[in-house]
Formats: C-alpha cells, sequence, structure tokens
C-alpha cells in the first residue's frame, strides 16, 4: 500500500476515472453493435451521426484512441451505405 498522501489520492483518483471510462467505453462498444445488427437503412441513417459524435468526444478525452475512433466510424459509414 502507498504511504504518501499524495500517492494515496492518485490510486483513489484513478480508480474513479478507471469507472468513469470503462462505462462510457462500454457504452459506444454497445452503441456500435446496435447499429451493426440493424437491417433496416432509415434508421441506421438516424443512428449515425449520433454514434459518431459519441465517439468524437470519447476521442477528445482519450478514453478510446483518436484513430480506433475514425476507423470505427469510417467502417460504420460504409456498413450504413451499403445497406439496401
Amino acid at each position: 500500500m502507498a504511504n504518501h498522501k499524495s500517492s494515496i489520492k492518485r490510486i483513489r483518483q484513478t480508480e474513479k476515472r478507471k469507472l468513469h471510462n470503462r462505462y462510457y467505453a462500454k457504452t459506444a462498444r454497445n452503441a456500435v453493435r446496435k447499429l451493426r445488427t440493424t437491417t433496416d437503412k432509415v434508421v441506421a441513417t438516424e443512428m449515425l451521426p449520433k454514434i459518431s459524435s459519441m465517439l468524437d468526444k470519447l476521442a477528445k478525452r482519450n478514453i478510446i484512441h483518436k484513430n480506433k475512433a475514425s476507423n470505427l466510424k469510417s467502417k460504420l459509414t460504409v456498413f450504413v451505405n451499403k445497406l439496401a
């Protein structure tokens, strides 16, 4: 266990941030999964901007890497465009 007050506080902060980041990353993964299982183009086109925005915000806050957000957005856009 840490002996310094600052390191004890750091451990508390890290744990709190880890839980916060895990929640938002999991929410984003579920949203992406939901979009990928959608077969209706109208619904998918409606969901895409919201999910793209969510991914951009997560990348901006360093919860996910900016390239990962970009790759996901690209793949999802291709998927939505291919729907009939």
